[in-house]
This record gives C-alpha cells, sequence and structure tokens, in this order.
C-alpha cells in the first residue's frame, strides 16, 4: 500500500501557491548554503525523484501530477533510448521491474529498453505494479515528459541514464529539448538542470551548450572536485557517501559559471535524514517523499 503522509495536506496549498507564483528557484540565485533558501523561505531545494515516486509510479506522467499538485515544482526523470531511436523516460535499463513487459512478450527477456521500439514501450502497462488505481499508465517519451512539465509549470532536473549504451544520446537530448521550448534563455535560467553518472556525459553536454547548468552524480573524493568543476555547476552525491566537510569542500570552488559548487544530495525520504544533510550545508535534496522533507526542512 502507498500512503500519501498526512503532513501533505496541510503543506500543500502553500506549496502549489508558490509554484503558481514562479515556483522553486535553485540556490544558484541565493548562493549554496544560503540560509534564506528560495524565494527567501529556509530549507533546501526540494527535488521529487521520479516525480513523486512514493506516491505514484515511478517516471509516469501520473507522478508528475502528483508532484504538481502537492506543490512540488522541481521534479527529476530518466532518460533512455529504445530501439528505433525515441527517448523514452525509465530508469533502469530494462523493462521488466515497471511494467507488463513480460506478460505480453514473454520471450523477449531480459527486456532491455533498447531491444524494444517506442511502439512496443507504448503498449505497456507501467502503473499496475504499483497500484491498480494506475492501471494503464504508460513509459512516456522524453517529448509527452517535457510537455508535461512544461503544463504544469514545473522545473526538470533531467538525468541522462547509461549513456554508454546509447552512443550520442547526449546530442539527442538537448535536440528533443530544443524541439519542445527548453532550451530558450528562460528555461536554461531557471527550470533545467541536466545531470549523469558519467562525467563524460556531463562534459559533452556542457561542451555542446556551455550555458546548460549540469550535474555530476557521485561523490568524488575531495583532491579530484577542482577537475570536475571544470565542466559542471553541482555535485550530487549519495547521502550515506558525505559529510560536512566534504559539502563545505564543494561550495568552495567555482563550478562552470563562475559561481560556487552546489551538492544536491539523493535519496532522502525520512525526516532525520533531511535534517541531517540540512545540517551538513547542502542545497537541495532529491526524494521520492517530497512532502516528507519538506515538513521536515522547509525547503521547496
Amino acid at each position: 500500500m502507498h500512503v500519501r503522509p498526512a503532513a501533505a495536506a496541510a503543506a500543500a496549498f502553500l506549496g502549489f501557491t508558490l509554484t503558481l507564483l514562479g515556483g522553486t528557484a535553485s540556490y544558484a540565485a541565493t548562493g549554496p548554503g544560503s540560509a534564506a533558501g528560495p524565494l527567501g523561505l529556509g530549507g533546501p531545494v526540494v527535488y521529487a525523484h521520479r516525480g513523486a515516486s512514493a506516491y505514484a509510479p515511478e517516471n509516469t506522467l501520473a507522478a508528475v501530477d502528483l508532484a504538481m499538485r502537492l506543490g512540488f515544482a522541481w521534479v527529476e526523470n530518466d532518460v533512455q533510448r529504445t530501439k528505433d531511436g525515441e527517448l523514452v523516460v525509465i530508469h533502469d535499463d530494462t523493462l521488466a521491474r515497471t511494467t507488463d513487459v513480460e506478460q505480453l512478450f514473454p520471450d523477449r527477456g531480459p527486456w532491455k529498453v533498447k531491444d524494444f521500439t517506442a511502439a512496443e514501450i507504448a503498449r505497456l502497462d507501467a502503473g499496475s505494479w504499483f497500484g491498480e488505481e494506475y492501471a494503464g499508465a504508460a513509459v512516456p517519451t522524453l517529448r509527452q515528459y517535457l510537455d508535461r512539465v512544461q503544463r504544469n509549470r514545473q522545473r526538470l532536473l533531467l538525468e541522462i541514464k547509461r549513456p554508454e549504451l546509447y552512443p550520442g544520446i547526449e546530442e539527442q537530448t538537448l535536440k528533443v529539448l530544443g524541439e519542445a521550448g527548453w532550451l530558450d534563455p528562460r528555461h536554461v535560467a531557471r527550470r533545467l538542470v541536466v545531470q549523469s553518472f558519467s562525467a563524460d556525459c556531463v562534459r559533452v553536454v556542457h561542451g555542446l551548450r556551455p550555458d546548460l547548468v549540469t550535474a555530476f552524480l557521485g561523490t568524488p573524493p575531495v583532491a579530484d572536485l577542482p577537475r570536475y568543476a571544470e565542466f559542471t555547476d553541482r555535485i550530487n552525491p549519495w547521502h550515506t557517501t558525505i559529510s560536512a566537510d566534504w559539502v563545505a569542500a564543494v561550495h568552495g570552488l567555482l563550478g562552470a559559471h563562475g559561481r560556487a559548487l552546489e551538492v544536491d544530495t539523493w535519496i532522502v525520504d525520512d525526516a532525520a535524514t533531511a535534517r541531517k544533510v540540512q545540517e551538513m550545508g547542502v542545497d537541495g535534496i532529491i526524494t521520492n517523499a517530497p512532502d516528507v522533507v519538506r515538513e521536515a526542512v522547509g525547503g521547496f
């Protein structure tokens, strides 16, 4: 069973109102570690990981919409590529965990995303595994996802997943972003961050579009941080791998755009851990349960 915590209801109206007024601003506007926070509010920026994925099937449009209704401007997603070259939003490089692909295509194991066409993937049910009320939810294409985030007036932390499996996916992702209107100055300045676990991928994106905000997913040693600062703006680590001293070391360097590097940590779903990483000075928290984190740290 997936139950939304009661705290969500109390906070949702205020958060949704702020979203309509302009949404969440990155700490790039106030400086890393700022006590003021976005819109003058306390707390780090809260990112809805794969949408509000504690309460709706991850990376679906339903999860994006629920994050919006809860009042969260920032959503995170994962991008991979189909056999016929369509970019789709799904976390795993296999379809088995979050769709009914094994029932529809029993002889096609191991059911890799790259081995199925976009039309085949569009037939899959990406919601029933989570709950009957989400039966029939689809794996969205990146373009469908961008259009929904745009309609909701949300902002996007986009992860290019497993780029080594998909040569040229950096250029293709930027092409789709451009066609959807996401590479104009307003989106680039305030509404879009591109991240990856692959340093080479982040470097490629920065080289193609030096104006974009980029993030590297991982926890490089302090001695290696200056090398990352040459091509990225944020270092986004797993919360168990960091300390206040490490966060301070990241903040002490200027990133690719001449601003202090930022730290957005993942995946934090409970109040105690949210407060712990807040005390470390992180700029953002990526979470499946954004309402829980917001209640704990006051972020938006």
